[in-house]
């Protein structure tokens, strides 16, 4: 292997203080930007646009890219980042179901200020490439490294046959793990798209389907995309690969699609590059009975096939969805938040159950592939949130006094606090079957029986009441004494104190 010079990083802010997690967002990203990442942040300033806030609550994006890379067969992950955040996301992976090691490539102020990171990244590179074990490397830079300007972009792209990838996946610039998964999945595409245009490419594991195919893009459950290719079938369709994919061929075949179904509609640069090799996208997903109806119109639109052909298909199916639906009705007012990018379907279908649906919220942005399940909630009266915080899903809450809460964990936690029954959407809702008929009814249980929890709810409040909360909560012999003008003279001096610190930050 021959040797190279050490690349300096050239960021006055760190070599100032070493710059750290604990900097700050903007101080990150000016970094960033002094250390030749600017293009790369402009891009995903444009993809993933943050909404009024700074950030949704959500969990470390970096998880997203992680989390599709370790799920991929003959795939190796290498994460670059502080000790605490690899901790933090190995573990989260590991509590998700992975199981495979995550490479780590650890550093300190020396070597990323002089650049002997950037060597210390390609050492284990080239180490880790192994064409018997992997078809691909993905080194993910973290918050400090792409606020160093680690470039791994001057990366080889190929090292003994093995695939090299590596992206940046910093918390201020990607707003949420959903949207990271496109990072790394448009990356893959990208180099997958540049193999296919140079010469042959190796056939799927399952052959080549003799019948046209439509891209499933965004993660699904597992059943969804054999229930899709069945409703495909009648229209002399086929289902192809789901994006992200769980091997490197896969990737051949999904951009060699008919069509793009936009299942999950934030995928803005996955969707660049089917738009780069001339696949036409279909936003929405044939979810509930109206949902099903337009999504198979579109697809046959969008592929050319004659309406009769798309008609078997609706005959077939449809008056299963609608059997399905009236078995298992939805009785009881929701609100519904998550950070999946999957909100406004699942709001669709529990409307279709019978449910009445005032709020949904969702960590996403908007595209133009979710415009037709936005135009429909908002025909039926509900409130759809873009970009939503945590105060906003709270907010409506309040405001719409629903009999069941579904959303993130911290708003789970305010719902059973308010004494409201609540699930765990990521959990309880997305991982379980959605589209056509196989979807119509798989919600009903677990919601009729979370709305059937209200009464343990109120015996659960009627035990607890008058237990001290704020200052008096827990167990005591006596009420402790609120000290008001104590905790406002420490907050003054907290406040005190952070102003003087930010003065002498900035000189």
């Amino acid at each position: 292997m021959s040797q190279s010079k050490i690349i300096p990083i050239q960021s006055e802010a760190l070599s100032q203080d070493g710059l750290g997690c604990h900097s700050g967002a903007e101080k990150l990203l000016a970094a960033a930007q002094a250390s030749n990442k600017s293009e790369i942040l402009g891009q995903y300033a444009q993809d993933y646009p943050k909404g009024p806030h700074d950030q949704p609550q959500s969990m470390c994006p970096a998880f997203g890219s992680l989390r599709v890379g370790l799920r991929m067969r003959r795939t190796a992950t290498i994460l670059s980042g502080s000790a605490c955040c690899v901790y933090g996301l190995t573990f989260t992976s590991h509590f998700y179901g992975a199981r495979r090691s995550v490479g780590y490539v650890p550093f300190n102020s020396e070597s990323l200020v002089t650049g002997k990171l950037f060597e210390d990244i390609r050492d284990a590179v080239y180490k880790e490439a192994n064409p018997e074990l992997y078809d691909a490397i993905v080194i993910i830079n973290l918050c400090v490294p792409t606020a160093s300007g680690v470039p791994l972009q001057l990366l080889p792209k190929e090292i003994n046959g093995v695939r090299i990838i590596g992206i940046d996946v910093p918390g201020f610039g990607v707003p949420t793990h959903a949207e990271a998964k496109d990072v790394l999945a448009s990356a893959m595409l990208r180099y997958a798209r540049g193999e296919a245009e140079s010469g042959p490419v190796s056939a799927p594991r399952n052959g080549v389907s003799d019948k046209p195919t439509i891209t499933l893009l965004g993660e699904m459950f597992p059943v969804d995309p054999v229930g899709i290719g069945m409703m495909l079938e009648p229209m002399g369709l086929a289902v192809g690969p789901v994006v992200p994919t769980r091997e490197w061929r896969e990737l051949y075949q999904a951009l060699d699609s008919k069509v793009v179904a936009a299942i999950h509609p934030f995928y803005t640069a996955s969707i660049r590059e089917f738009e780069a090799a001339g696949r036409k996208i279909v936003g929405s997903a044939p979810i509930g009975y109206e949902g099903t109806a337009a999504w198979l119109d579109s697809i046959g639109e969008a592929c050319g096939i004659p309406k009769a052909k798309v008609g078997e298909s609706k005959d077939k199916f449809l008056p299963m969805i609608k059997a399905a639906l009236a078995a298992k009705p939805i009785k009881g007012r929701i609100t519904m938040s998550g950070y999946e990018g999957s909100e406004l379907l699942v709001a669709r279908l529990l409307i279709e159950s019978g449910a009445e649906v005032k709020y949904v919220g969702t960590a996403c942005p908007k595209t133009i592939w979710s415009s037709a399940d936005q135009d429909w909630l908002e025909a039926r009266g509900v409130h759809v949130q873009y970009r939503a915080s945590l105060e906003q899903d709270e907010a409506a809450m309040h405001e719409f006094k629903p009999d069941l809460v579904i959303g993130t964990t911290p708003i789970v936690q305010k719902a059973k606090e308010a004494a409201i029954p609540s699930l765990y959407f990521t959990n309880l809702i997305s991982a379980r079957p959605l589209m056509g008929a196989a979807g119509a009814g798989s919600l009903a249980q677990v919601i009729n029986s979370a709305l059937g929890n209200q009464a343990r709810f109120d015996t659960m409040k009627d035990f607890f009441e008058g237990v001290g909360t704020g200052y008096a909560a827990g167990v005591w012999d006596a009420v402790p004494v609120d000290h008001p003008d104590f905790k406002a003279e420490t907050r003054r001096r907290n406040e005190k104190a952070q102003k003087k610190r930010k003065a002498e930050e900035m000189g």
